[in-house]
Parts: structure tokens; C-alpha cells; sequence
């Protein structure tokens, strides 16, 4: 164990590992990628998923052994016993820092399908990042403002229907979509810019989720509702590396995808209403779980 360095110190190794552990898994998505050009047909698509879900394992595993090598920290997983490879899940949580993507990587990677963004069609075209989802099929979309629809109408619905023939691959292939519902990390300046109702969270945009539901709603088999409660930190990241952060607590609810989440929220005026109501409720009761989690890590 290294725990015994200095914090400083040991943010710097954490980041300079992570980040030679991230070359060295995007040069095998690269060469994965190289011969996905000559792959066709679901039985490729199902190979190359395989393969870059165990580099995401990898990447993670790596990852996770390092920081086990280098701090103390606890991760306080409540909730998902159930949870399967062979399933396809939406999960939905608060966003406090760029850290949570890594914290989501370790306590899922090794229980449901590899978490996977829903990531504009423009991203494609971005070195490393484009290329490394394509080939590790993140679905990508095109989505068009209403400004833009009403002065070419004939482009009406195109962005969904653009995001179902995305999805159409994990028809066969469990995956696991995932969205930060907040659209960004919580500050407390972004939360007294917003006015936001809620204590602990940022408002809620419910268009994405509505998007996805409506792209892949009959093939998601549950929605998680991740929460994740850091101890207190003015720079999370930091101290995420730093390994100051001792106490984690990830807490799971596995919600069921009813009929009545699935429908147009574009243009069914009473659909929207109702589906905003749904996701209010929901971010009021994960504000609640997250006062009452925050009073345990101050105990």
C-alpha cells in the first residue's frame, strides 16, 4: 500500500496512471477499430461489442487496482443485487464531478453491460474520442433545434428516427445508456443561477431521458436511479485522486420501464406535462436520499 504518501503525491501518480492506462486502452481500441472496417452484419457487431467491453473492463480493473494500491477509499454500494450482463438499462444520476464517471465505472463494470452515451453524430469526427466510440458502438444522433425544424419542416422526427436506427444494434446486444439528467456538474453557482427547488441538485432536464425512452424504451429491461454522495470536498476530483475522499456512497433503485414513460415528448403537449411531473418527483425524492446520506458520511 502507498496510502502512506503524501496526498499531493498520490493525486499525481492516480492521474499520470490513469492516463497511461487510458493511452494504452485507446491504442487497442484503435487497432480494434482498424479491423471493424472490414466487419459486417450483427454477428461483427457482436463480436466488436465483446471485445470492447472487456478493454472497458480492463480499462477499469486497471484502474481500480491502481487507486486500491494507492488510497483507503470505501465505496458503499447500496442496492442492484440483482443486476445482469444480460439485461439493458438507462441510468440516470446526479452529476457532481467529472470523478463520477470513473465511480460509476467501478462499482458497475462488473455487473451490468459497459455504460455507453448517447453522443452527437458531429463527436464522430473528433480524433481519438469519435473513433474510439465508433468502434466500441456508442449509438451517436442528430438532433435539430425547433428553430431549425420550423424553417425545414421536412426534417420533422429525422432526429429520432436517426437515434432508433442507432440504437437498432442493441436490439441483440445488452447495453446500458447513460445520462446525467442535471446536463451539468452541480455547483453552487449553477444551483443559485437556476433557482433550483431542490437542496442538493440541479434542475432536471427531462428531454434526454424522454428521447431515449422513446428510441429505446421497448428494449430497456429496467431505469437505474443512481445516487452518489461524496464526503465534503471544495475540489472532488482532486481529492477523488488525492484519495482524500475515505467514505463513497453509491446507492442503486432499480425502477421498472412502464408504458406510461414511453411517448412523444416533442410534440404530445399532455406527455410532456406528465413526464416532467414523473422526473420532478423522482429528483425530489433523490434530494431527500441525499440529505439523509450526507447526515450518515457526518456522523
Amino acid at each position: 500500500m502507498l496510502s502512506f504518501l503524501p496526498k499531493p503525491l498520490i493525486g499525481i501518480l492516480n492521474i499520470a496512471f490513469h492516463a497511461v492506462n487510458l493511452l494504452v486502452c485507446s491504442i487497442m481500441v484503435y487497432i480494434l477499430a482498424f479491423f471493424k472496417l472490414f466487419s459486417w452484419g450483427n454477428l461483427g457487431i457482436k463480436i466488436f461489442d465483446k471485445l470492447g467491453s472487456w478493454m472497458a473492463i480492463i480499462f477499469t480493473f486497471n484502474n481500480f487496482w491502481f487507486m486500491l494500491l494507492t488510497t483507503r477509499m470505501r465505496y458503499d454500494i447500496r442496492g442492484g443485487e440483482q443486476l445482469s450482463h444480460k439485461e439493458w438499462y438507462l441510468l440516470m444520476s446526479n452529476h457532481q464531478s467529472w470523478a463520477d464517471i470513473l465511480v460509476l465505472e467501478r462499482v458497475f463494470a462488473f455487473r451490468i453491460p459497459m455504460l455507453k452515451f448517447m453522443l452527437k453524430k458531429e463527436l464522430i469526427w473528433v480524433p481519438l474520442v469519435g473513433t474510439s466510440c465508433w468502434a466500441l458502438n456508442f449509438p451517436f444522433m442528430k438532433r435539430y433545434t425547433s428553430a431549425f425544424v420550423a424553417k425545414n419542416p421536412h426534417l420533422k422526427g429525422q432526429d429520432l428516427a436517426t437515434t432508433r436506427k442507432a440504437c437498432e444494434r442493441f436490439q441483440h446486444i445488452p447495453a446500458t445508456m447513460i445520462n446525467f439528467v442535471e446536463g451539468t456538474r452541480f455547483t453552487k453557482e449553477k444551483h443559485t443561477k437556476q433557482q433550483s427547488p431542490y437542496q442538493h441538485l440541479l434542475k432536471p432536464k427531462a428531454g434526454g431521458i424522454a428521447f431515449i425512452l422513446d428510441a429505446m424504451g421497448k428494449t430497456l429491461t429496467n431505469i437505474l436511479d443512481v445516487t452518489i454522495v461524496y464526503p465534503p470536498s471544495k475540489h472532488l476530483a482532486w481529492d477523488y485522486f488525492c484519495g482524500r475522499l475515505n467514505h463513497i456512497i453509491v446507492d442503486i433503485k432499480t425502477l421498472p420501464v412502464s408504458e406510461n414513460l414511453i411517448g412523444d415528448y416533442q410534440d404530445d403537449a399532455g406527455f410532456k406535462t406528465q413526464f416532467q411531473a414523473w422526473i420532478n418527483q423522482l429528483w425530489q425524492q433523490k434530494d431527500q436520499r441525499i440529505s439523509a446520506l450526507k447526515a450518515e458520511l457526518n456522523d
